[in-house]
């Protein structure tokens, strides 16, 4: 690096000459004149390191007898120069870094770090079919998921440990060197962590992530009154971190079928039961089937088709730490099929004493003719 072109004048240039072009470059990369841009901040540092050397005689015969060397600096801190390379040829070209890129490598140091210490594993959503019983009463079942784990052969870290060697990619320097323009950038190399020497290379087995997919099967517990739609959630069991991450959770989505007696309303439970013509007109008392146990039903006399009675706490366990849910009944009331002579004749009969129009009441607001 040639601090006289980073300059912008001649190796004969006096003083006054040195002063005027460093006024200039510092006026223009000044950080009070771009603020917030980083690469022009770091360019005036540099600019401003230069001109200390240029502007020294003493230092300045040095630097023009030996170049940059640690006697150039004079034990002075510079800030500057902090983590360039001047005693070595690199590469150059469109490719090599720029101010911007150098700068880059310190404000994302602490990004760097944190991938290094691993990432955290996404969620892993599923879903699974359930029997309205099983939603009802709660069950046991399992679950066969594909999910990414540790990988074993790396144990998660992905690399493992090698034969030691010269690091491939520095050369056994531990610095990636690259030039642009007249400033020559250096870093640590990142595969060799700066030693120099390879002792380790990216895991086969899982290209470097540190996971792999596996098809694996998990218990999974089915809270009573679950209902269709509902989300359970497991902490852990989604996709493993990568190097020592957390894992993911896992989302498991219920899907409820129907039952052909029960209808579920939040947690009521609804039936429909079926009465005879005698038990409609008299009343009656029956067993009807529950989901823990049979009820005895009361059925009132004279009840009619559609009318509902309210069994308490008969339904569905809640979810939400209340009561349970109810019991809806409903009654509809069922002809036989077939009637013979003499149930025909007691229901004229029958008939014969009741003689009030029972649609009457039905079609009074009916819309006249």
């Amino acid at each position: 690096m040639d601090l006289y072109e980073l300059i912008g004048v001649s190796r004969g240039a006096g003083l006054d000459e040195i002063k005027r072009a460093y006024r200039r470059l510092a006026r223009r990369y000044h950080p009070d004149i771009n603020p917030g841009d980083r690469a022009a901040a770091v360019r005036f540092r540099v600019v401003a390191d230069a001109y200390e050397i240029l502007a020294d005689p003493e230092r300045r015969l040095q630097y023009d007898t030996f170049g940059l060397t640690a006697d150039v600096f004079d034990g002075t801190e510079t800030f500057g120069f902090e983590g360039f390379d001047f005693s070595v040829e690199s590469t150059s070209g469109p490719s090599a870094p720029t101010f911007g890129d150098l700068f880059a490598d310190v404000i994302h140091d602490s990004v760097g770090r944190a991938s290094e210490a691993g990432s955290d594993g996404a969620d892993l959503h599923a879903s699974i079919p359930l029997g309205f019983e099983d939603a009802v009463r709660g069950t046991e079942t399992a679950l066969v998921l594909v999910r990414r784990e540790p990988c074993g052969a790396c144990g998660g870290a992905g690399v493992v440990p090698v034969a030691e060697s010269t690091c491939p990619a520095c050369r056994g320097a531990g610095t990636i060197r690259s030039q642009r323009g007249h400033m020559v950038f250096a870093k640590t190399c990142e595969r060799c962590a700066g030693t120099g020497r390879q002792r380790h290379a990216g895991c086969q087995a899982c290209a470097g992530a540190g996971v792999a997919p596996c098809s694996r099967t998990v218990p999974l517990a089915i809270p009573a009154g679950i209902a269709d739609g509902d989300r359970l959630r497991v902490a852990g069991l989604g996709h493993a971190g990568a190097r020592g991450g957390r894992p993911g959770d896992l989302y498991v989505t219920v899907q409820v079928g129907t039952h052909p007696l029960f209808r579920r309303e939040g947690d009521d439970l609804h039936v429909t039961v079926p009465i005879g013509i005698h038990e409609a007109g008299l009343g009656a008392r029956f067993e009807i089937p529950a989901f823990d146990g049979p009820v005895r039903l009361r059925v009132p006399p004279g009840t009619q088709t559609g009318q509902r009675v309210r069994l308490r706490e008969r339904g569905v366990a809640s979810r939400r730490g209340g009561p349970r849910g109810d019991l809806v009944v409903e009654f509809r009331i069922v002809l036989p099929a077939v009637l013979d002579e003499r149930s025909k004749a007691l229901l004229r009969e029958f008939g014969a004493i009741n003689v009030e129009d029972v649609r009457a009441h039905a079609w009074r607001d009916a819309p006249r003719a």
